[in-house]
């Protein structure tokens, strides 16, 4: 199915994947009605208090299917997903690839103005929300998304405080049809392989998230490749402990999960108490976490009085995993530490449980694909030497094609031959272990998020009486960064931080961009090209910190 925007595969290069089985030829509701032929008693999905063997969850997920596309939605309609860590997730994901719809991936704590944009983008014909989730009442969100999208005509909520017009989560899930009806009408809707499986948000370069369109050829290939390479495999219980809105959990606990099934058991909170009764009540054997997280589970006071020793291993994505962190992960917990790598648009790397202890912490290890080529790129876009730095850039069976509707942002992102480039500097050894060194994109990243100073920069910059703001990341113990903007002031305002944030609630801007701290100041070193100079204001924050910690 031809899906408006996607920039298709080189024919050529896909019939080699086709031909070499590096794409595997099915769809991801095909992987779980495999896990489910398989392995139909085992335990498959636990939260909320439910629990689904394979056979159970498939059967949710196909009267799920049947009935969306009862309620009038046909194959290719693109529909948003925003839900928490709920069981309610890995359902409707599912049920969404079996009837043939496109997922867009949203968190819980997406803004209007985001979620308009993104809708905007990609013209849903659905929505999946909760009807609150903790201090969210997410109502007029929906009026206010609703208003501005035409396309947007059935909004299924969970929960049972149900807006006017929209439709439950328990009906659509509830109502039940015959098994032959079911089977046959899902056999005629399965999409294609090739055909687009879901809308990923990439941010970190532009105001609003783009849209990386993912089939279920390069998609699964990463899910194999991914999970092959820290062996999460059929014995295994995992806890999908990052929210469900990034591609992290969603690719390396619940669709790898899938993939071998194994066990998958959901975790709607960050606190180390709960993370650590989890593991200790479901003998949980891995995880996937950002350093942040595991930051603070390793570093929990209580940690001792808690039975760990089902856990045996850990992958950690997403941002810089410091040494010190494996070792103590490694020390503490008594499990193994995967340090990872890996995009929404697909590049993935990261360390094997054979590495040495120095690759894991110094590295992020080797391409999981091994037919994925990755390379490093000098200023003029030629490869460097092995050992020499350079832009981090990949293409393969495993990497996208390119950003949805947007000619623009993919002329940039792409070599004239087809290498896809990260943004990030690294040095690649002679065993293929990539070592990340900088970014070239000016991005913060705060606990697994990528947040583009850009972005940042550009809402405040719009307040009228800000002349020139700059923002950096600042050292944060727990989140790794946080944003810290530099304010120069128009002449004669007094312009301070509750009004700044006063300003960006009015422009409704995500949370993830409000600084966590604001330095008033009356000039902002430049760089020779006229630019703020970030080594300067980075070092004067840093040591700014130093002094009030010390």
């Amino acid at each position: 199915m031809v899906f408006e925007g996607f920039t298709p595969y080189d024919p050529k290069a896909a019939e080699l994947y086709d031909r070499r089985r590096w794409w595997l030829g099915i769809t991801l509701g095909d992987m779980l009605d495999k896990a489910s032929d398989l392995y139909p008693l085992k335990e498959a999905l636990v939260g909320g208090g439910t629990r689904y063997t394979y056979g159970d969850l498939r059967s949710v997920v196909d009267r799920m299917a049947f009935n969306l596309l009862e309620e009038g939605f046909r194959p290719g309609d693109t529909v948003l997903l925003q839900l928490p860590n709920w069981p309610e997730f890995v359902i409707s994901y599912f049920a969404l690839q079996k009837a043939g719809l496109v997922m867009v991936l949203l968190t819980v704590n997406h803004t209007a103005r985001e979620v308009v944009h993104l809708a905007t983008l990609t013209q849903p014909r659905g929505w999946i929300v909760p009807d609150h989730y903790r201090k969210i009442d997410y109502a007029p969100l929906i009026r206010q998304v609703r208003q501005q999208n035409s396309t947007l005509d059935k909004v299924i909520m969970v929960g049972d405080d149900l807006e006017a017009g929209c439709l439950s989560f328990e009906a659509i899930t509830g109502k039940r049809a015959g098994h032959s009806a079911i089977r046959d009408t899902l056999d005629r809707v399965r999409p294609k392989p090739g055909d687009v499986c879901q809308i990923l948000p990439s941010g970190g370069t532009t105001g609003l998230p783009k849209g990386a369109p993912r089939t279920h050829n390069d998609y699964i290939c990463n899910i194999e490749y991914k999970s092959k390479a820290w062996d999460l495999n059929v014995t295994d219980t995992c806890l999908v402990a990052t929210t469900v809105g990034h591609n992290l959990a969603l690719l390396v606990t619940v669709t790898g999960s899938v993939f071998h099934g194994a066990k998958m058991v959901m975790l709607d909170s960050t606190y180390p108490e709960d993370f650590c009764r989890l593991i200790q009540d479901e003998k949980v054997t891995c995880t996937g976490l950002v350093p942040t997280l595991i930051s603070r589970y390793v570093n929990f006071e209580n940690l001792k009085d808690y039975d760990l020793g089902s856990l045996k291993k850990i992958y950690v994505g997403a941002a810089n995993s410091p040494p010190d962190l494996v070792k103590d992960t490694e020390e503490k917990l008594g499990c193994l530490y995967t340090n990872a790598f890996g995009m929404v648009e697909g590049p993935c790397s990261q360390t094997r449980p054979s590495d040495p202890l120095q690759i894991r912490c110094q590295t992020i290890g080797r391409p999981v694909c091994p037919y994925d080529d990755f390379r490093t790129l000098g200023p003029e876009g030629g490869p460097t030497p092995v050992g020499v730095e350079g832009e981090l850039a990949a293409k393969g069976p495993g990497v996208f094609t390119g950003y949805l509707k947007n000619p623009q942002a993919n002329q940039d992102a792409f070599t004239p031959d087809g290498f896809f480039r990260t943004g990030d500097l690294a040095i690649i050894d002679e065993e293929g272990n990539i070592r990340i060194t900088g970014r070239i994109k000016d991005i913060i990243i705060r606990g697994g998020e990528n947040i583009a100073a850009r972005d940042v920069e550009d809402l405040i910059s719009s307040h009228p009486q800000v002349e020139y703001v700059a923002a950096v990341g600042m050292p944060d113990p727990d989140l790794g960064e946080q944003v810290c903007a530099y304010i120069k002031r128009v002449e004669g305002s007094s312009l301070g931080a509750e009004d700044i944030v006063e300003y960006l609630k009015e422009q409704e801007a995500s949370r993830i961009l409000y600084p966590a701290r604001m330095e008033f100041v009356d000039e902002i070193p430049l760089t020779a090209a006229g630019k703020a100079d970030k080594k300067i204001l980075k070092k004067d924050i840093e040591e700014k910190i130093s002094r009030e910690s010390g």
